[in-house]
């Protein structure tokens, strides 16, 4: 394995290097709008997002209690006062959206696309090997995967062709993945990606459970891939990091805000830095005991959001969920707790936001909740 082990905030540095050229009083409180409660079955929330102040299209499934699984969708026209279920064809992985109504979502075996917000969707491709897609407009996107693949398409996901960047990286395909992808406009990008390395011994972790949590975090091989010119070209920056980063969203104002999440027997489990690709500088902005964060929001002109789990015990597998957190700020360096329904607990945590008065969170377990501040 090449490179030299860099701490998290070297390689942050090294990848906004290559793309560079006072506390709010009131932070309000997250309200339950939604929560899905039968006894013959559970919804798993795998991705969320709001389109618009009123439209908002959670993706998952149904698990029934024979373990049957129907892929659903959860629609809203009314900011997510009334949610209703409808249901899909696949088991859909993510969702991406360039406006209120043209929407790709990446499917366990295909790629769809719909037109009208996630009402209705259409198979457009037989992509199966995906894990996220980005569109800059309706024909002109990425797709990001296993097997280090990385795709380009120009004529809105019907057809795509391998980005020869992607194989350049030093690192075994079969044990690659490609699983991030974000723009802060329609020129300056980024994928984020992992090499996984084989169990020390050959042994599967599964097999060793309780020395898997008291083994110590090892490197693995983070892989960058950034553009600054829409996409013409890429640029790959690797190193040897601790844990693997599993969220980056880019803002306009020429920063963004990444996560980095650690194995059982690292001290924290998750890191969230500030990457400032404007300028070059990069740091870690938040870690707490216990809490793992696992999605970020940048609302246009207002405060960073971040949230997450209370982790119960030092597992990632764990079957129990944890509380639902939320912290906010207004300059990346201090970070307010927020108020949550008590309610709330999952395995992860993902944010939509469309302005600073329209937030929402939605868990894995299937309850959707929005940001109220005080008048």
């Amino acid at each position: 394995m090449r490179g030299r082990i860099l701490p998290p905030a070297a390689l942050f540095v090294a990848v906004a290097a290559a793309l560079a050229a006072g506390p709010s009083q009131d932070t309000g409180r997250w309200r339950r709008l939604y929560f899905y409660e039968r006894l013959d079955s559970s919804l798993v929330i795998n991705d969320f997002k709001f389109v618009n102040a009123q439209h908002g299209i959670a993706a998952g499934f149904l698990l029934e209690k024979n373990d049957k699984i129907k892929p659903t969708a959860l629609i809203s026209d009314d900011g997510g006062l009334h949610w209703t279920l409808t249901p899909l064809k696949e088991v859909p992985i993510s969702l991406f959206f360039l406006d209120d109504k043209r929407g790709w979502m990446v499917g366990d075996k295909s790629l769809w696309q719909s037109e009208d917000g996630g009402h209705a969707w259409r198979k457009i491709s037989s992509l199966d090997d995906v894990e996220r897609v980005h569109f800059v407009n309706d024909q002109h996107g990425w797709a990001v995967g296993e097997q280090k693949k990385v795709y380009e398409s120009t004529d809105g996901g019907k057809q795509w062709t391998e980005v020869p960047a992607a194989a350049q990286p030093e690192s075994t395909p079969e044990r690659t993945v490609y699983n991030w992808i974000d723009f802060a406009g329609s020129r300056v990008g980024i994928i984020t990606g992992w090499n996984q390395p084989p169990p020390k011994g050959g042994v599967p972790e599964w097999m060793s459970p309780s020395s898997q949590r008291n083994r110590r975090e090892t490197p693995r091989v983070s892989i960058f891939l950034q553009t600054k010119d829409g996409g013409k070209t890429w640029d790959a920056t690797t190193g040897s990091l601790f844990g693997h980063v599993t969220c980056v969203r880019l803002s306009l104002s020429g920063f963004g805000l990444g996560v980095i999440e650690f194995s059982d027997s690292f001290d924290w489990p998750s890191e969230v830095f500030r990457i400032d690709w404007s300028t070059g500088q990069s740091e870690r902005v938040f870690r707490a005991k216990n809490q793992l964060i696992t999605d970020v929001a940048l609302p246009p002109s207002s405060a960073a959001y971040i949230a997450g789990i209370e982790k119960q015990d030092r597992l990632s597998d764990s079957p129990v969920p944890g509380k639902l957190k939320v912290w906010r700020s207004d300059d990346l360096a201090s970070w307010q707790p927020m108020e949550v329904d008590y309610r709330a607990t999952a395995h992860k945590a993902m944010i939509s936001a469309v302005d600073e008065r329209n937030i929402w969170v939605a868990t894995d377990t299937g309850m959707i909740l929005k940001l109220a501040t005080a008048k």
